[in-house]
């Protein structure tokens, strides 16, 4: 700790390790290749069946905002994500709302990885209690994550590559079941992509779920304390990392729907076993369930450490008991105790649904890219005025505007009762901050964030 003009300037405390490749393999393995089959039912009856234009959508909104995200993550390359950047950018209680409402977002993220590899595994084991499971899977995540990021970002990698290699087999062999005649019998039709019984409202609302499957290139921005040269690497990885997760999921969406036409299913949490038996049959389907499993846990684990970011930028600015999310384990120099909190909270999956908890999550994501597309005008546009050219105007006002409202757009077409639940958790931290601020007379708890002091660090953890 230093100080400078009486300011109290804070020596990072995570190590930073991690280079482009290893940022990339942790997104990817955050956001799950495999939970297309996961959300496959849900996003298919909700669309009703035209899946791939939801997923069109859903993905395009996204782009608008990982370039947000990304300019962002270079004026401010530090852990806390739409927290931090609307603190910094725009305003210090905004940016506290931002982080309250993300927050139960980003902590219920590793219940939904459990929950979903729940429902598959009951489907094989029905003799085992749901309870039992949610334990179990619960502590598999909680402990690797204690253990650092490397050991995480290691690990992740094996399980996406394993992930990746599934998908690419239930492409070909989706291909070699249209090619004899099973479902659409073609491999070109428009049925995926749309129907012109369907209207906009019902794919919007597909849309608006399937944010959830590229919620991961957002937790991206929590590891930038975490990782090297964070200014260039993290951009970077945001947008190579979805344009990967966007050819898996709008691939194996457009194949799925060709295979088994329509969204009517006998389970729709495990719809996408049906597919997978259709064309793989009882031992492409065993391996399904085990790659779902792999898929989720480490989804489960990059979930947790990028949750347990955004609570430790919380609690170092002391707006969250400091002595609870802003602690550092000694020896793995992670948040521990955070992450350890996150696990009690996974273990409400034993009362909670899958559906339940997904159109939650994505109550307070859709906010938060909100957020921070508005955070890229009022941080670039307005403070620095980046607009003496047309390119300064598109880069830093229309995409922003383009992606808040695309959003925004998307977030009112939510479920009602997601709508509010949402609106109750939001109202809870309103009356929070009203008693840290005592009705806003003082002023909220902020880091000081002092960036000489990367390079010294760097050294001293690297060697």
């Amino acid at each position: 700790m230093t100080t400078d003009g009486g300011v109290i300037i804070e020596r990072q405390t995570l190590m930073r390790t991690l280079t482009l490749s290893q940022v990339v393999f942790l997104g990817i393995a955050w956001n799950n290749p495999m939970v297309f089959f996961n959300t496959y039912g849900i996003a298919t009856v909700t669309s009703q069946g035209v899946i791939m234009g939801a997923y069109i959508i859903a993905f395009l909104a996204i782009m608008f905002t990982a370039f947000s995200y990304g300019k962002m993550a270079k004026a401010f390359p530090i852990a806390g994500s739409a927290y931090t950047f609307t603190q910094k950018s725009i305003n210090p209680q905004l940016g506290f709302l931002i982080g309250w409402t993300i927050m139960l977002d980003y902590m219920l993220t590793p219940m939904v990885t459990c929950l979903m590899s729940t429902v598959f595994l009951h489907a094989v084991f029905p003799g085992v209690p749901h309870a039992l499971w949610i334990i179990l899977l619960t502590a598999t995540i909680v402990i690797p994550s204690i253990l650092g990021v490397k050991f995480t970002a290691s690990t992740g990698k094996i399980f996406v590559i394993a992930q990746v290699v599934f998908v690419g087999v239930f492409w070909i062999l989706t291909i070699k079941s249209l090619l004899a005649g099973e479902g659409a019998g073609t491999l070109f039709s428009m049925q995926p992509l749309f129907n012109a019984d369907i209207d906009l409202p019902v794919i919007l609302a597909g849309a608006s779920i399937l944010c959830f499957s590229f919620l991961g290139f957002d937790s991206l921005t929590t590891l930038s304390e975490e990782t090297i040269n964070p200014e260039k690497t993290i951009p970077r990885a945001i947008i190579v990392m979805l344009l990967i997760m966007g050819v898996l999921y709008i691939g194996s969406a457009y194949l799925a729907q060709l295979v088994h036409p329509g969204f009517s299913f006998e389970s729709t949490d495990s719809a996408a076993m049906e597919v997978v038996y259709m064309v793989g049959g009882n031992l492409f389907q065993s391996l399904f369930v085990t790659a779902v499993i792999l898929g989720n846990f480490s989804s489960g684990v990059a979930a947790t450490t990028s949750a347990s970011r955004v609570l430790y930028a919380m609690g170092r600015d002391s707006v969250l008991p400091k002595k609870v999310f802003g602690h550092i384990h000694s020896r793995y120099k992670t948040p521990s105790t955070g992450i350890i909190v996150i696990g009690f909270i996974s273990l409400l999956g034993i009362v909670l649904t899958l559906d339940q908890v997904i159109k939650f999550i994505n109550f307070g994501a859709l906010i938060a890219f909100a957020s921070v597309n508005l955070s890229v005008i009022a941080h670039y546009f307005i403070r620095n005025r980046k607009r003496s050219t047309f390119t300064d105007y598109m880069r830093y006002l229309f995409m922003p505007l383009l992606g808040a409202g695309f959003t925004l757009w998307l977030w009112t077409h939510l479920e009602f009762d997601a709508l509010i639940l949402g609106g109750i958790w939001m109202a809870i931290g309103v009356g929070y901050l009203i008693y840290m601020t005592k009705f806003f007379r003082q002023g909220l708890p902020e880091f000081s964030f002092d960036k000489e002091i990367i390079p010294d660090q760097v050294l001293v953890e690297d060697m």
